[in-house]
């Protein structure tokens, strides 16, 4: 019983960190930018996972936020030219 509760105890800790943001990408208007931004997006330490929707032309990035931050992605997303906005962050 000892071994479950410590268990449930590291499992809920690093579920804790990571949370998800829906970042609008300005200026997007083909899928070389969607994948510019996407890879950008990936190389940021911290990042779990990285979703950019032309359409939409919105981003949902998972990341571990006691490795980065969502100034991080903002400039991850400037950093290949694009300007974001953050819609949406939750857990």
């Amino acid at each position: 019983m000892k071994k479950f509760f410590i268990g449930l105890i590291l499992i809920t800790l690093l579920f804790a960190v990571q949370k998800t943001a829906v970042i609008e990408a300005e200026g997007m208007t083909c899928p070389l930018c969607t994948s510019a931004i996407k890879q950008s997006l990936r190389n940021t330490p911290g990042v779990i996972k990285a979703k950019v929707i032309l359409n939409t032309k919105k981003a949902t990035v998972v990341f571990d936020d006691s490795k980065t931050d969502i100034s991080r992605l903002l400039h991850a997303i400037e950093a290949v030219g694009y300007k974001g906005k953050v819609l949406e962050v939750d857990k």
